[in-house]
């Protein structure tokens, strides 16, 4: 049993070494403020979308 714990551990600890390692920096920034812009025009568009329509009851 410990054997299989040992052996999945490794492997995600190898698995996110080689991720960490290639991955670069202007690329992490570039993901970073584009998950920015989309989080902000969707917040936008969701109150935008709220106020025209409002919720009629």
């Amino acid at each position: 049993m410990q054997d299989s714990y040992f052996l999945k551990t490794g492997t995600a600890g190898g698995t996110l070494t080689i991720l960490f390692a290639n991955i670069h920096t202007d690329d992490l920034v570039k993901t970073v403020v584009l998950a920015a812009v989309g989080a902000t025009v969707s917040l936008v568009v969701s109150f935008v979308l709220k106020k025209m329509f409002g919720r009629k009851k």
